[in-house]
């Protein structure tokens, strides 16, 4: 144990907040799932238990190694996986994928292992990475739109078209997120107006597109305006089925919760293991139990901020930023959606929620953050061995 503790780099309150949060994950997911498992798994509760412990162990195993390598190579990577990330979002949009009339192209499965892979978040971390890298590298230089529209937002809006038709909500947020990061690398605001102004006429003609067509995308942007009226609509409808029994579940949990493996709405909540987990959270720990996951998250946003405030370089504070704040921003979203702040968009709740992708991209872009922290570290030390030269030959001798 203190060999593993001594070779693990970087943040310690980062990695203490990750692992209390992949710690509390295990009940709540084992306890939602129970219905999969007895329609899936012949009632063995405990597949689940074990898959979901395979995903984190996996997902950790990725965190320990990402954060092993210096994070000025993300750089290059950031480049060479590009290319690599658009040819993964086109194999899975070919796919033809097609759930209840609508395009479901979002996973690739992995051949030999059998196992799916959601391409768009894979693509989310690298695109994150990119834009950091470019962000880094124009910094303090005089831009022109022109010089900086394709190298930018060339493959950005590559990335975003090839996975606007299948997954509009995770497209949206890395718009967002994208903007948010070029704001604060100092891309001039007159610009991004003009981005955000092509990405709002590019979503609507995609949509006017979609209308005139009777295939999947019809019945996907159908989809999504069903999901924004009934958010705006204080009816209860059919349709606002999954928001109202987590509401109930939510109203149930009261201020202490039912107690663990008790929620009775996990049995008619879909998703109630993954995009509605927060919902089950509340029933079964009450708002006690909401409200320190919501805290872990506070916590998380507050050392990716301190780490990036204190990264030695410029490219260091964009990429923790960039693959830090969407972590939070995600939470946040699955959270709002659970009380109905939010539209239904189907965002997990990282490092609780189960299923394998969502899990082992939190924990690459969680690594990633950790490279940066810790190459502080080693600077610091650096610095302290420099001022401090005896200490260095009494650990020689």
């Amino acid at each position: 144990m203190q060999t593993v503790l001594k070779n693990i780099k970087g943040d310690r309150l980062i990695w203490a907040i990750v692992t209390l949060l992949a710690i509390l994950s295990f009940l709540p997911v084992y306890s939602a799932a129970s219905d999969l498992a007895y329609s899936k798994y012949d009632g063995n509760t405990f597949v689940s238990f074990v898959k979901h412990f395979m995903h984190l162990f996996l997902g950790f195993l990725i965190m320990y190694g990402v954060h092993k390598i210096p994070y000025k190579y993300f750089k290059a990577l950031s480049m060479v996986m590009i290319p690599i990330v658009m040819v993964l979002l086109v194999i899975t949009m070919m796919q033809g994928t097609v759930m209840g009339g609508a395009s479901a192209s979002r996973w690739i499965r992995i051949p030999i292992v059998g196992m799916s892979f959601q391409t768009s978040t894979f693509a989310f971390v690298v695109l994150m990475m990119y834009v950091a890298r470019y962000m880094s590298k124009i910094k303090d230089k005089k831009v022109s739109f022109l010089n900086t529209f394709l190298p930018l937002w060339g493959p950005v809006f590559m990335v975003l078209a090839l996975i606007l038709p299948s997954n509009f909500s995770t497209a949206a947020i890395m718009f967002f997120m994208v903007m948010v990061l070029t704001f604060i690398g100092g891309y001039p605001v007159r610009y991004l107006m003009v981005i955000i102004g092509a990405g709002i006429l590019g979503l609507v003609f995609f949509v006017m597109f979609a209308k005139l067509t009777d295939g999947p995308l019809h019945v996907k942007v159908t989809t999504w305006e069903n999901r924004i009226k009934n958010y705006s609509n204080d009816e209860d409808t059919d349709a606002d089925y999954q928001i109202e029994r987590a509401k109930v579940a939510i109203a149930s949990g009261g201020i202490t919760g039912v107690g663990p493996g008790k929620s009775i709405q996990k049995h008619a909540l879909p998703q109630s293991s993954s995009d509605f987990i927060f919902a089950i959270i509340i029933e079964e720990y009450g708002l006690l139990g909401g409200f320190s996951i919501m805290i872990l998250y506070m916590w998380l946003l507050f050392r990716i901020v301190i780490v990036a405030q204190k990264a030695d370089t410029v490219f260091g504070k964009l990429l923790v930023l960039g693959v830090g704040l969407p972590i939070v921003f995600q939470a946040l979203i699955n959270m709002a959606v659970a009380v109905e702040l939010f539209p239904v968009t189907g965002q997990t709740l990282p490092l609780i929620s189960s299923g394998g992708t969502s899990i082992w991209m939190t924990c690459l872009a969680l690594g990633v953050i950790l490279s940066v922290s810790a190459k502080r570290e080693e600077l610091k030390q650096s610095k302290i061995n420099e001022d401090n030269p005896l200490s260095v030959l009494s650990e020689a001798v």
